[in-house]
């Protein structure tokens, strides 16, 4: 790519489901080319969500480590995104656009102030998730957060009176079903954390929250989820100081014996950097195939870490345990695909209705 993808570029990739690319160009563009462009795509989303995972389980619990503040690593990673999003504004202005593109960023007292609701529950989804990443561990993580698609059936009725249709709300149910199956089989296998279950629950439902609060503080920052990322960020770092202190993760640091070690400053700013780093790819994979295609890749992306978790901790699982995994990794499928349909099916019913007018007016 030889310029970075705009965010405000990516909501309109995920509403119309197009990249902003030229139509023609790529129509011209060999098929093997395409195909092993999108291969590289997705390959890139799969290596920087999977390590991001990783890592972060590295920063959260490793022994090794023996950091135990999860609330500074989440905080730290803020102030890394802050940053870079401030370094690349600074850039754009000084590189030609055609190397570096991005939206002009600055401190904005209204602008903090206005989507101040989102950074709380931004917040609470990031720490939840750390926290549910910490007690739980990567081989059940995909199974400990994955309610995040029930709550958006649910609050999308319950805040925005939005109903749901059969096919998809039985995919809810299969992802329930893998959840409950999930939890009863950890437990047989003597590693459940209902600590880590209740903030995977936590998480969920924070994601679903931040996903409603987005499309309501979008216009406060001009419709750019760049400038909407700083402006998070900003707030998060703010909002964390005081729970720094309250939750002891402060102290836990003044008495760490690898406070002042390169290695551990390098590993903490690199967990910062794959955070950021993951909302550009995940834009980059929207638009070189759709989003339906996006969320499939994620749902395969999951089931992949689940299979490397297993088989770096050398543990044994079993066949009810990979049971649940394959039902909360269906019926997510399942949910998307649904949702996909009835998108294109709400998508063609105007253009349907047009060509109906246009044969009466003819008729006339």
């Amino acid at each position: 790519m030889n310029r970075t993808l705009k965010r405000s570029s990516i909501l309109r990739m995920a509403l119309g489901g197009v990249g902003d690319g030229d139509p023609d160009k790529a129509g011209r563009e060999p098929f093997l080319v395409k195909a092993l462009k999108i291969a590289m795509v997705v390959a890139l989303y799969w290596f920087i969500s999977i390590t991001m995972v990783f890592l972060n389980k590295y920063l959260l619990d490793s022994p090794s480590l023996n950091l135990k503040a999860p609330l500074f690593v989440t905080f730290y990673q803020c102030l890394v995104t802050v940053a870079l999003c401030k370094g690349l504004s600074l850039f754009s202005h000084v590189i030609p656009s055609n190397v570096v593109e991005f939206p002009s960023v600055r401190f904005d007292l209204k602008v903090l102030r206005s989507i101040l609701p989102l950074s709380l529950v931004f917040i609470g989804m990031i720490t939840f998730n750390n926290l549910c990443l910490m007690y739980l561990g990567v081989a059940f993580y995909t199974v400990g957060r994955c309610l995040s698609t029930v709550f958006n059936v649910l609050l999308s009725y319950l805040l925005l009176k939005q109903t749901t249709s059969l096919y998809a709300l039985l995919s809810c149910g299969v992802i329930l079903g893998g959840f409950c199956l999930g939890i009863d089989q950890e437990g047989q296998g003597g590693k459940l954390s209902w600590v880590g279950i209740f903030f995977g629950v936590l998480a969920s439902a924070c994601v679903s929250l931040n996903a409603i609060y987005t499309k309501k503080v979008l216009p406060a920052v001009d419709g750019s989820i760049w400038r909407l990322t700083f402006y998070n960020n900003v707030n998060a770092c703010f909002l964390f100081l005081p729970l720094l202190v309250i939750f002891g993760d402060i102290g836990k640091l003044i008495t760490f014996d690898k406070l002042t070690d390169v290695y551990f400053w390098s590993m903490m700013t690199l967990g910062g950097l794959f955070g950021f780093a993951i909302g550009y790819v995940t834009g980059l994979q929207i638009k070189f195939t759709s989003p339906l295609t996006h969320n499939i890749s994620g749902t395969a992306k999951a089931c992949a870490q689940t299979v490397l978790a297993v088989f770096f901790s050398e543990q044994s699982k079993s066949f009810l345990w990979w049971t649940s995994n394959i039902m909360v990794l269906g019926g997510s499928f399942c949910y998307t695909w649904v949702k996909g349909l009835e998108m294109k099916k709400t998508q063609e019913q105007p253009a349907n209705t047009t060509n109906e007018e246009e044969k009466n007016v003819l008729k006339v």
